[in-house]
């Protein structure tokens, strides 16, 4: 037995539609700017809603939940997320379960780009 279901991922934000339009980049899906400040990403790879809300204070510690996003290419995905202002934390690492690649969004939250073996 479950409690629920995710209904949407929150991600707080400083800029929340420019971080929206970042993920937009990463993930697909449209972005809804809302009057309050909010930006919300939908239709993205099948994903619940992931929606950033304003907040004032910087992020200042690591995350405690990240996403680890599917690609075909690492070492090119990783490229295309720089240019959109993505930042590579560390080298690519490859292991028995697969390559992934640690990178910060344009406002410091990690996520991974992976590649498992298959």
């Amino acid at each position: 037995m479950s409690l629920g279901s995710v209904d949407q991922w929150v991600v707080n934000a400083v800029e929340p539609p420019a971080l929206a339009r970042f993920w937009a980049f990463v993930l697909g899906g449209d972005v809804q700017d809302r009057e309050d400040g909010w930006a919300v990403l939908q239709g993205a790879s099948g994903l619940p809603r992931l929606s950033f809300q304003p907040t004032p204070e910087a992020k200042s510690a690591p995350n405690r939940l990240h996403l680890d996003v599917l690609v075909e290419d690492i070492a090119e995905t990783t490229r295309a997320a720089v240019e959109r202002g993505g930042l590579p934390v560390g080298d690519a690492v490859t292991d028995e379960q697969g390559s992934f690649q640690v990178l910060q969004d344009p406002e410091g939250n990690e996520f991974c780009l992976v590649k498992p073996v298959r």
